[in-house]
């Protein structure tokens, strides 16, 4: 009898067990947080050059002037897929805060750094780095002399892109002032022929009271 208990209790021991271990509860959280999209103001964008690399910004406030590291990460050149504009972008590793953000002018130039081959200097007179804009003169360093000039490539390729554009929207601009000229100009014929024949009408008429 002994031996017929101590087995029903160890039987109950063992049930108990399984039950715990399967035994799995489900907590519902006490706060429902939604998920959140967060926009990176590049969506209308299309990503042409993207770069490792380190930027630097010319202190001219600081007494000497001296170049200061602004941060290392990605460079881009970014293309608005309505506008047509270009823009260079540079984040922050990790932080993901912005460290360079121009658009890309006709005017631009770059021109090596020191004499090295692996980097460039340029002068921008808008940067939103900051949010407010203000002038920077820029240099930017890659890993080796091929990655410089591919960047190089890349940029010269979207400055004369941005040039093309902007020579044409003055052309489009030029054509549709000489049209409105042109109309104004019609316009003006058309008063100038309609107030003689006015004027004739009235000679006409005068002439007949005479009579």
């Amino acid at each position: 009898m002994a031996d017929t208990k101590d087995t029903k209790e160890e039987h109950e021991t063992s049930v108990e067990n399984t039950d715990d271990v399967n035994h799995d509860p489900q907590f519902e959280p006490i706060v429902s947080l939604p998920e959140q999209e967060i926009k990176t103001l590049e969506e209308d964008e299309e990503e042409l050059f993207k770069m490792r690399a380190k930027l630097f910004r010319f202190a001219s406030e600081n007494d000497p002037p001296e170049w200061k590291e602004r941060g290392t990460g990605d460079v881009k050149l970014l293309k608005h897929k309505e506008k047509g504009t270009i823009r260079l972008l540079m984040r922050r590793d990790k932080t993901l805060k912005i460290c360079a953000n121009h658009n890309v002018t006709p005017s631009m130039e770059l021109k090596p750094n020191a004499g090295s081959d692996r980097a460039w200097v340029w002068n921008t007179y808008a940067d939103y780095a900051d949010e407010a804009p203000k002038p920077e003169l820029l240099a930017i360093r890659f890993l080796n002399a091929e990655n410089a000039q591919k960047f190089k490539a890349k940029f010269e390729e979207c400055r004369n892109e941005v040039k093309r554009i902007e020579e044409k929207a003055d052309t489009t601009k030029n054509n549709s002032a000489d049209k409105v000229a042109k109309k104004l100009e019609e316009l003006s014929v058309k008063e100038e022929v309609k107030a003689k024949e006015k004027d004739d009408d009235t000679k006409v008429e005068k002439a007949e009271e005479k009579k």
